[in-house]
């Protein structure tokens, strides 16, 4: 695999899933060179690895010569890929590549919420989801709650403003995991070892016990089992000042659980937040029964402890 110029910047994360899909990854930075070095640059590179695929990753236009020697290459050889950087994240990362600024609007083109037969799918997805969570929620609740005011005494229930569809607020209702604080003196994010957290709420959460209650929200229309995850409102009004298309998340109904959280690790930092987006919106771009499947079955690999991501 050979990488022309430095647009995106891939991730450890990334970088450790293409290096078991290619023998090689090399990379030539195309910025402030001449045509000829750059030819040159490849030329050496062929010479030493045998790559299958180029990917255009340049912000400045490529010069017509390297064009013309990329093309040649691939009439030479059928097993040479030529693709750009965009198309590249979606095929072989299965994310969606985000412009740095806001004024790109072809690149809403294909952002678009669910037609009724895809809405239709997800709703009997979401029938069954809550009939399993609700079996498995009668029980449950009275072992939480034990536990719970053993530890902690106080509120069983955690309720907050999370961001909906359409950019609308509804109450999401989970598990309590943290000793009880008032929101409005302490808005801080949950971090790891956060001392707000009781032991029996840190089991909650790496076993996501804590979510089930959200099958209420789901009941309400508020959340489909799967999705963009809905974000605290505090939280949002920062993304969508930092984040370009920030906002394209809310064009469906978020989820309990989605894309973005078993194909990147969680994550509060601008960056972090970015990287989640451009799973979200590969989601919504390209929604299939066999994708909201996919994501069921990798959630359960996270609550089981194994690999999910």
């Amino acid at each position: 695999m050979l990488i022309l110029g430095q647009k995106y910047k891939f991730t450890d994360l990334e970088l450790n899933r293409l290096n078991k899909k290619f023998n090689s990854i090399n990379s030539i930075i195309y910025k402030d060179k001449d045509a000829s070095s750059v030819i040159n640059e490849i030329e050496a590179t062929l010479k030493k690895d045998k790559f299958k695929i180029i990917v255009l990753n340049t912000k400045v236009k490529v010069d017509d010569e390297i064009i013309k020697y990329l093309t040649n290459i691939r009439f030479n050889n059928k097993n040479v890929k030529l693709i750009s950087i965009e198309h590249f994240l979606e095929e072989y990362l299965f994310k969606c590549y985000i412009p740095e600024s806001n004024d790109d609007l072809h690149y809403l083109d294909d952002i678009k919420p669910y037609n009724f037969f895809q809405k239709l799918q997800k709703t009997i997805v979401d029938i069954v989801a809550f009939i399993g969570l609700f079996l498995v929620f009668i029980p449950l609740r009275f072992i939480v709650n034990k536990k719970t005011q053993e530890q902690s005494p106080g509120d069983l229930y955690f309720r907050q403003l999370r961001i909906g569809l359409n950019n609308k607020e509804f109450e999401c209702i989970k598990f309590r995991t943290m000793n009880e604080h008032n929101a409005n003196d302490d808005v801080r994010t949950a971090t790891k070892d956060d001392d707000r957290i009781f032991p029996w709420g840190e089991t909650m959460r790496k076993t996501r016990i804590d979510e089930i209650p959200q099958l209420f929200n789901i009941l309400k229309g508020e959340l489909h089992l799967i999705g963009p995850r809905a974000e605290w409102n505090m939280l949002t009004k920062d993304y969508e000042k930092q984040i370009p298309y920030y906002n394209q998340r809310h064009i469906i109904t978020p989820g309990i659980t989605g894309w973005a959280q078993v194909m990147f690790v969680e994550g509060r930092s601008k960056d972090d937040t970015k990287q989640k987006l451009m799973y979200d919106l590969y989601y919504i771009k390209h929604w299939s029964l066999a994708l909201e499947l996919k994501v069921i079955y990798k959630t359960i690999l996270v609550v089981l402890g194994k690999k999910g991501i």
